[in-house]
């Protein structure tokens, strides 16, 4: 109770104010989290498309040519840093809940400094293969972590502008990554006289927002969500109450700090109840515990559906082609026949960067009111569409093309424009929503990082195989991404029911019940914890028979 009124969660979204945009700007503390929190995405972005201008610069290809000039060891040479962050993102998990998310942040921000370093001083090969690798741990880690971090500190009616912000971070970092390649690639000319700095400094820059990100995370409050699992109470409250911007004992902060406790204790409790044997904190219980929690996704016909179908959204995701154009786009738009060498090739890919980040501003904005399936449907029919032609105008005019700007040319690559902004507006924001919302929430980490990983290692694949498709396949390239694209398309039709405005409750009747059904039972308990604690929650309640109450 706050002053005679019962602490609920109706309650709580009543006194929370304005969602969204105005919801951030009103409060200014977490506006500034927000804020901070979109480094981590200008940096994951930044990352994702700084590499491939640099690979078609002269100094850098007359360097490492031994590489550049063989397309496995180029496709090797992109995609390394994908398989390290892959292994980042697997190993975050367990930092996460061990160091706190703040300081796995910092750790990962050190990694990926020495990564960029250890590119940046490159003087062959080995460098930058193991640089890159490095990097890719910072990268992936920091790609969970940070939104981590940030969902759990912000108030719920910001975490949706949050998403927004981060993923309008990922496309601004991936176009001002190619402009600033563009720029650089003058240094000293674009031909043989070309500087090594021409290179070198848009690598260096990625240290830019990495040390700004590294040294103003010492400056940010611990989650209070990890507080809370470490058993620090009041420090948590005290976390809240400043981010508020209110006092400890307002009735918002207890409320928020209740519903926190409340999520806690129904975790810990799911996994009393589910493996009972290891409970005792030892090291072989914990490990065991860990397997066995991955395992349940796998033997619950109903779970082992969404892990398909988080894992798939991944798969198809990377299978539109996205990163083979952002990796390679520059040797793309050469093989379309544009006139005036690797500088047009360069502007060429800037427009991409441009295309994709102005995409995504309506995406974030109209996703809840249109749906996911129509956003992801359409995206891919649109990319499908878009590979496709182009494979058709490159089957038939390449032979003439490449003497001089044809007007096919030039057609092809704004189809590859519109590609990006189909990327943009559908799959790019509307993937990650799904996986994000499909599974309970006893189970909800561990099936994000399964899908997470599935995104990361089907990236790597891509980077990998990309170069020797365009040596050997040629405009089958454009057909082998055009296929997948829109079968893509087709499983989201057919496969994957929509989500928009479905409660946690309800996704359960939208997946098929197997057995128990672990939503409405995860609900129950939740609800036992609540009314145990003093938090009511004031909204129809679901019929529960008292299996969960002391």
């Amino acid at each position: 109770m706050a002053g005679g009124i019962p602490l609920s969660t109706s309650r709580r979204k009543l006194l929370a104010g304005e969602s969204g945009w105005k919801g951030l700007v009103r409060n200014r503390r977490i506006f500034a989290i927000a804020i901070f929190a979109s480094l981590g995405g200008l940096l994951y972005g930044y990352n994702q498309g700084v590499f491939s201008g640099v690979l078609g610069m002269n100094n850098f290809d007359t360097r490492m040519a031994s590489v550049v000039n063989d397309p496995t060891k180029k496709g090797w040479f992109v995609s390394i840093l994908e398989l390290g962050a892959w292994f980042g993102v697997l190993i975050t998990g367990y930092w996460a809940d061990k160091l706190s998310r703040k300081y796995t942040i910092e750790l990962a921000v050190v990694v990926f400094c020495i990564g960029v370093i250890v590119q940046t001083a490159a003087k062959g090969p080995q460098s930058i293969y193991g640089g890159r690798f490095i990097t890719g741990m910072g990268v992936g880690s920091l790609s969970m972590a940070v939104p981590l971090y940030n969902a759990e500190l912000a108030p719920p009616e910001v975490r949706g502008s949050l998403v927004a912000l981060q993923q309008l971070a990922i496309t601004f970092g991936i176009m001002i990554s190619f402009w600033i390649d563009y720029g650089t690639n003058f240094i000293g000319g674009s031909g043989s006289t070309q500087s090594e700095a021409a290179w070198r400094i848009p690598l260096a820059l990625q240290l830019v927002p990495a040390l700004i990100l590294g040294a103003g995370i010492l400056f940010m409050p611990f989650s209070p969500r990890w507080l809370i699992n470490q058993g620090r109470d009041d420090e948590a409250l005290a976390v809240l109450s400043k981010a508020r911007g209110l006092t400890s004992d307002d009735e918002l902060v207890q409320i928020e700090f209740l519903e926190i406790k409340a999520q806690f204790l129904f975790e810990k409790e799911i996994s009393t109840v589910k493996f009972p044997d290891y409970q005792d904190g030892s090291f072989g219980s914990n490990v065991k515990l860990s397997f066995y929690s991955y395992l349940s996704l796998l033997t619950n016909p109903t779970l082992f559906r969404r892990i398909l179908v988080g894992t798939l959204t991944m798969f198809f995701q990377q299978w539109t082609g996205v990163n083979a154009i952002l990796y390679y786009a520059p040797s793309i738009f050469a093989n379309l026949g544009l006139a005036g060498g690797n500088t047009t090739d360069l502007l060429a890919t800037g427009v991409v960067g441009i295309a994709m980040f102005l995409a995504t501003i309506p995406a974030v904005i109209y996703v809840d009111q249109v749906g996911r399936k129509p956003v992801l449907v359409s995206g891919a029919f649109l990319m499908g569409a878009c590979h496709l032609i182009v494979a058709v105008l490159t089957g038939l005019y390449h032979d003439s093309w490449s003497r001089y700007s044809h007007p096919a040319g030039w057609a092809a690559s704004a189809l590859v424009w519109v590609f990006a902004m189909a990327f943009g507006y559908s799959w790019g924001p509307c993937a990650w929503v799904i996986v994000a919302e499909i599974f309970p929430l006893s189970v909800r980490g561990k099936g994000l990082s399964i899908a997470a990983s599935s995104n990361w290692m089907n990236n790597f694949i891509v980077g990998q195989v990309t170069p020797d498709m365009i040596t050997h396949l040629g405009f089958g390239t454009f057909v082998f991404f055009g296929v997948f694209s829109l079968m893509g398309g087709f499983f989201i039709m057919f496969f994957v029911p929509e989500t928009k405005g479905v409660t946690l409750e309800e996704m359960e009747e939208v997946f098929g019940v197997t057995g128990q059904n672990l939503a409405v039972e995860d609900a129950q308990r939740l609800d036992a914890i609540h009314r145990r604690i003093g938090l009511v929650t004031d909204e129809a309640p679901l019929e529960v028979k008292g299996k969960f109450d002391d």
